[in-house]
C-alpha cells in the first residue's frame, strides 16, 4: 500500500476530467474452505503426555497437537444446528462450514458475548470441542479425551467463565489435566521476549502488560475496549451513514466487511495532515478504492431495423390515438364548463325576482358567499373557455382583463353586518393587492425603456475608466448571488405557515386589512387586534392574492435575477482577464469542484441510472480513519484513552521507580491482528518517541506472525518440561474446585 504523499502544488482552474478508474475490487467470497479432514495419526503415534493446544480465540479457534509447527485447524467460532425436514435429520456445521448452506448461515450461533471476549454460549463451545477433538483423530472411547489441554483465554478472563470451561473438560471429557495461559503473553515468550511491554491489540480489546524478566506484572495492566471487530462495526456504521440503504440489502456480510478492512485501511503516520489532504483532487484516484458489491445488470435487449421501424410505427400511431383521446377529453370538458356557465347565469337571472332569504338560501345551497361571488365565478367561466376556444383555434390573443370592483368600499361601516365588515377588509385587500401589482408592471415597463440609456451610459463608463466599471461589475454580481440566496431562503420559510416570516407576512395582509393600518391602541395594554389569520378561513383571502397574481410572476423574477447574473458574468468574461469560466456560478456549482461528490463517488461523475455504479460505494477518508480510533478512541466515541497515553501512563507514572523500566521500553513488542495494519509500528514509535525523554532508549517490534504466534508459543511453551507443574490433574480439580488455578508465568493470576 503506498505512503500518502502530499501534492507538490494545488491545481488551478477548473478539476480535469479524470481517466475511467484502472481497477474496481469486489467484495470477497464467502470464506468457505470446504471440509476439514480428521488425521488420527498423531493421535496414535503420540504419548498420553503429549498436549492438545487450543488457541481459543474470539476471531478463529485454532487447534493442533504441541508437537505441530502450525495449528491443523482454523475456524471461526461459529455453530450451526438445525433439523432439516426434507433429510428429517439433524444437521451441524461448525466454522466456515455454515457459509456452504444458506439456512445454516441463519442459524449460526457466536460462542462468544456479542461485544467482547467472554464466553456465554456453552453448547456451542461445547459443540466447537466436539469438533477439534474429532478432526485431531481421538477416538473418544467411552467418552474420555485422554491428553492433557493447553487452552489460551483473555489477560483478566472471568473466573465463572474459566470455571465452567474446567466443568466441560473434566467432566464431559474427562481430560486427565488442563492449564490455561494468556494468549499474547504466549505470543512474547514464542519472539524470546525477557522484559518489556506487551500491546496486544486483537480481535475485541487492545492490552497492555508490562513484563520483567519473564513475569508479567498484571496489576499494572491496561485495557482499551478496541479491536478489529470494532473496527468492522465502525466501517459500517461509516457506509451506512455515507450510503443510506446501499449495505441495508444484505449483500454485503460481516466477513466481507471485516475484510475490506484487512486489505484497504492503513495507519496514518499523520492523520491530521493526511485527512485535511485526501479529498484533493490531484491524486484523488489513486488514494481511493471504489468496491463493487452484487448487482443485477439491466438486461438490454438488440432489436433489429425492422423491430425498431415497426416500435416507432407503433408509437407514431398511439401518440396520434393520445391526441385524439386529448382533443374529445378537452371538448367534452369545454361542453360541461359552457353548461356549468349556463347553469350559473340562470341562477343570476333568478336573483332580481327572489327575497333576501331567498337569494341567501339559494347561494349557501351553491356554496356561495355572497352575488358578488357568483359573479366572479361567471366571470372566471366565460375567461376560461375563451381561453380554451381560442386555443383550439390557434389564437392566443386574449380579450383584456377587465378591471375589478370594489363595491363594499363605497358603503359606511354602519350600515354593514359583520359578515359584511369582513368582506369589505377583504376587498380593501384585494384593491390594495391590484393597486400594488399595477404601479410593479408600469415600473417594469418603465425599467424596460431606461435599459437602452442605462446600456449607453455603461458603454460610456467602461470606456473611460475599465478597472472601475469592472469592480462595480463584481460588486454588482456579488448583489446578485445574494439575492437569489436571499429568495430562494424566504421561500423556504414562506412555505411553511408557522415559521416567522410567514406570519409576518399575515400580519402585514390582516393590518392592511384593518381599519386601524397604524395599529392606535384602543384600550390599556391592547391594540387594534381583531384575531385576522387567526382562523384558517381567514388565510383564504391570502390566497385569493396569490392567485390573482400573473403564473408567470415568480418565474419571470427567478429568470430575471438568473438573466442578471448571466448578463453580469458574461460581461466580466468579456472585459475581465482575472474573471474566467472557473470563476462563474456554474463552474462553481460543477460536480467537480464539490468536496462532498468527491468523498462519495470520487474523482469520477456519477450515472443513478447505472446499476453498477449504484452499487458501489468508495473507500478514502475512511481508510486511515478506521483504523485510527487505538490512537484517537473519541473518534468513534469511545471514551477511553489511546495506546499512546496508556502506554506512557504506565511506564512513566505507575512504573517510574521500578528499575526495569527503561530495559522495558527497550523492547515493547507487538501482537494481535491489529499489529497487521500497515504502518501500526512505524506510527507508534513516533508517537512514543514524541511523549517519552530523549534520554530514554526505544525500541518498538512486532511478532514474527501476530496472529498465529499465540498458539505456537502455547505449543513451544507445553512441549518444555518446565509447562507441566502448571497443569491442574483431574484429581485436583475434583479435590479442590474449578475455581483452583495454578499460577505461571504465562496465565492469568487467581482472583
Amino acid at each position: 500500500m503506498p505512503h500518502y504523499v502530499l501534492p507538490v502544488q494545488a491545481q488551478s482552474g477548473r478539476n480535469s476530467p479524470k481517466a475511467p478508474p484502472a481497477h474496481i475490487y469486489n467484495v470477497s467470497d464467502p470464506p468457505y474452505s470446504g471440509q476439514l479432514p480428521a488425521d488420527e495419526t498423531t493421535y496414535r503415534r503420540s504419548s498420553p503426555d503429549t498436549a492438545i493446544v487450543i488457541d481459543n480465540g474470539s476471531s478463529y479457534i485454532r487447534a493442533g497437537w504441541q508437537s505441530d509447527s502450525t495449528p491443523r485447524l482454523q475456524f471461526p467460532p461459529l455453530m450451526s444446528r438445525y433439523t432439516d425436514r426434507k433429510l428429517n435429520r439433524k444437521l451441524t456445521f461448525i466454522g466456515s462450514e455454515i457459509y456452504f448452506d444458506g439456512t445454516a448461515r441463519g442459524q449460526a450461533k457466536n460462542v462468544y458475548e456479542p461485544g467482547s471476549n467472554i464466553v456465554n454460549n456453552w453448547d456451542a463451545q461445547e459443540g466447537l470441542l466436539d469438533y477439534i477433538f474429532i478432526k485431531l483423530g481421538i477416538d473418544g472411547a467411552n467418552g474420555v479425551v485422554d491428553r492433557p489441554v493447553v487452552m489460551t483465554e483473555p489477560l483478566a478472563n472471568l473466573p465463572y467463565t474459566r470455571k465452567v470451561m474446567s466443568e466441560i473438560l473434566y467432566e464431559l471429557y474427562s481430560v486427565p489435566s488442563v492449564t490455561y495461559g494468556v494468549d499474547s503473553l504466549f505470543s512474547y515468550n514464542f519472539n524470546k521476549g525477557n522484559t518489556g511491554l506487551v500491546l496486544s491489540s486483537a480481535n475485541m480489546s487492545t492490552h497492555m502488560i508490562p513484563v520483567v524478566n519473564q513475569q508479567p506484572l498484571i496489576s499494572h495492566a491496561t485495557r482499551l475496549d478496541w479491536g478489529r471487530a470494532h473496527c468492522v462495526e465502525f466501517l459500517q456504521r461509516l457506509l451506512r451513514s455515507k450510503y443510506p440503504g446501499l449495505l441495508a440489502s444484505g449483500k454485503v456480510n460481516d466477513t466481507q466487511i471485516e475484510d475490506l478492512v484487512r486489505s484497504n485501511c492503513y495507519i496514518s503516520q499523520d492523520y491530521d495532515e493526511e485527512a485535511l489532504h485526501l479529498l484533493d483532487w490531484t491524486g484523488l484516484e489513486d488514494r481511493g478504492k471504489i468496491i463493487q458489491i452484487p448487482f443485477q445488470e439491466k438486461e438490454v435487449v438488440q432489436k433489429t431495423e425492422e423491430e425498431i421501424r415497426r416500435a416507432e410505427e407503433k408509437r407514431r400511431e398511439g401518440g396520434r390515438r393520445l391526441q385524439e383521446q386529448a382533443s374529445k377529453m378537452r371538448l367534452e370538458k369545454l361542453i360541461k364548463k359552457e353548461q356549468e356557465l349556463d347553469y350559473y347565469k340562470s341562477l343570476q337571472e333568478r336573483l332580481p325576482d327572489m327575497t333576501k332569504k331567498d337569494i341567501k338560501a339559494l347561494l349557501d345551497d351553491e356554496e356561495f358567499r355572497d352575488e358578488a361571488q357568483l359573479d366572479r365565478k361567471i366571470k372566471e367561466m366565460e375567461k376560461s373557455i375563451r381561453r380554451q376556444r381560442n386555443k383550439d383555434v390557434g389564437d392566443m390573443e386574449e380579450e383584456p382583463e377587465e378591471p375589478p370592483t370594489y363595491p363594499l368600499l363605497d358603503v359606511p361601516d354602519e350600515e354593514l353586518d359583520e359578515e359584511g365588515l369582513k368582506q369589505k377588509r377583504a376587498q380593501r385587500l384585494l384593491k390594495s393587492n391590484h393597486e400594488a401589482r399595477a404601479r410593479a408592471k408600469a415600473e417594469k415597463v418603465a425599467e424596460k425603456a431606461r435599459q437602452a440609456e442605462v446600456q449607453r451610459l455603461d458603454d460610456e463608463r467602461r470606456e473611460a475608466d475599465l478597472d472601475a466599471w469592472v469592480e462595480e461589475r463584481r460588486a454588482a454580481r456579488q448583489a446578485a448571488m445574494q439575492k437569489i440566496r436571499d429568495r430562494d431562503r424566504l421561500k423556504a420559510e414562506l412555505g411553511n405557515r408557522k415559521s416567522q416570516a410567514s406570519q409576518m407576512r399575515m400580519k402585514h395582509i390582516a393590518n392592511l386589512a384593518s381599519d386601524n393600518p397604524n395599529g392606535r391602541k384602543r384600550r390599556r395594554g391592547g391594540t387594534d387586534d381583531d384575531g385576522f389569520g387567526a382562523d384558517d378561513a381567514d388565510w383564504m383571502i391570502y390566497r385569493e392574492i396569490q392567485a390573482g397574481r400573473n403564473d408567470d410572476d415568480d418565474d419571470d423574477e427567478e429568470e430575471d435575477l438568473g438573466a442578471q447574473l448571466k448578463n453580469i458574468e458574461a460581461q466580466l468574461l468579456k472585459h475581465d482577464p482575472n474573471f474566467t469560466e472557473e470563476s462563474t456560478q456554474e463552474a462553481r456549482s460543477d460536480w467537480t469542484k464539490s468536496l462532498v461528490h468527491a468523498f462519495v463517488r470520487g474523482p469520477w461523475p456519477f450515472d443513478a441510472e447505472s446499476a453498477r455504479e449504484s452499487n458501489q460505494f468508495h473507500l478514502n477518508v475512511e481508510r486511515i480513519r478506521v483504523p485510527e480510533v487505538v490512537f484517537q478512541p473519541s473518534i468513534a466515541g469511545v471514551d477511553q484513552a489511546g495506546i499512546v497515553e496508556i502506554v506512557e501512563n504506565i511506564v512513566m507514572q505507575r512504573l517510574a521507580g521500578n528499575n526495569a523500566r527503561d530495559d522495558m521500553l527497550k523492547d515493547i513488542f507487538l501482537t494481535g491482528g491489529y499489529a497487521l495494519f500497515q504502518g501500526f509500528e512505524e506510527r507508534l514509535r513516533t508517537e512514543l518517541r514524541a511523549v517519552l525523554p530523549a534520554e530514554v532508549q526505544l525500541a518498538v517490534r512486532t511478532a514474527k506472525d501476530p496472529v498465529l504466534d499465540a498458539w505456537k508459543g502455547a505449543a513451544s511453551w507445553a512441549r518444555t518440561g518446565e509447562s507441566r507443574n502448571a497443569f491442574v490433574s483431574r484429581e485436583e480439580y475434583l479435590e479442590k474446585g474449578g475455581e483452583y488455578l495454578r499460577e505461571h508465568n504465562l496465565g492469568n493470576v487467581f482472583t
